[in-house]
């Protein structure tokens, strides 16, 4: 049994990052998936500069939601099937502590290339550089946000057979103030606006969510397993 809530931390965000790297097509399939989705819209709207800086914001946007939602599913279904997840109930540590690091990893594997991606997909799409910058911000704020309230769906739907549609009716909903806000940052960005305000409320929606989501996470856990 790990000694203490800080090593039993690190030692289940390296075995999740580990199993991670170990299977290399799963791992890239969210990155992959973001950048096609946002590839194909200059093929299929147009490449005028001017007609694709008007709606960049939201294409990358609505392409890093629908990646964040395409890797979800999994987060915890491996655990649940070999037993794992009953293993963190029954620990002495807390269980939503143990749950962080799981959704930590699930960011790093696929919102962290996200954000790493977000600046050659701005050049693509004729971004300025202040409303880029805006973007790498509100990306920086909003993909742990992705993670910790889809982790939230996904702990409640992880014990059902076909849970992926259920959990895409769960989260979307939730995804929606994340999504407006963000846009709307990028877009202020571009035209010369002041973006503190929506900065701020994706922060305050990361504290809020930091502090919450792995409480409910861990409920939701609980409701599956019983």
């Amino acid at each position: 049994m790990l000694s203490s809530p800080l090593s039993a931390f690190w030692t289940l965000l390296k075995r999740d990052l580990i199993l991670a790297f170990r299977h290399r097509g799963e791992l890239l399939n969210p990155p992959l998936f973001f950048l096609m989705i946002v590839s194909l819209y200059p093929l299929g709207i147009s490449p005028e500069p001017e007609i694709l800086r008007g709606i960049a914001p939201g294409i990358i946007w609505i392409a890093a939601l629908l990646s964040a939602l395409f890797s979800l599913e999994n987060l915890f279904k491996a655990d649940f099937a070999d037993g794992t997840l009953e293993q963190l109930a029954l620990s002495p540590h807390p269980l939503p502590w143990l749950v962080t690091p799981k959704v930590l990893a699930h960011w790093l594997v696929s919102g962290l290339p996200m954000l790493l991606l977000a600046p050659v997909l701005a050049l693509l799409l004729s971004l300025s550089q202040p409303a880029t910058l805006a973007l790498l911000a509100t990306l920086a704020l909003g993909t742990p946000l992705l993670s910790l309230i889809g982790a939230v769906g996904t702990a409640l739907t992880v014990g059902l057979r076909r849970g992926g549609v259920l959990l895409t009716l769960l989260v979307l909903p939730l995804y929606i103030p994340v999504l407006i806000f963000a846009t709307g940052a990028v877009g202020a960005a571009a035209a010369g606006l002041p973006i503190s305000g929506q900065l701020y409320f994706l922060a305050a929606l990361l504290v809020l969510a930091s502090t919450l989501a792995p409480l409910a996470i861990a409920a939701a856990i609980r409701i599956s397993l019983s």
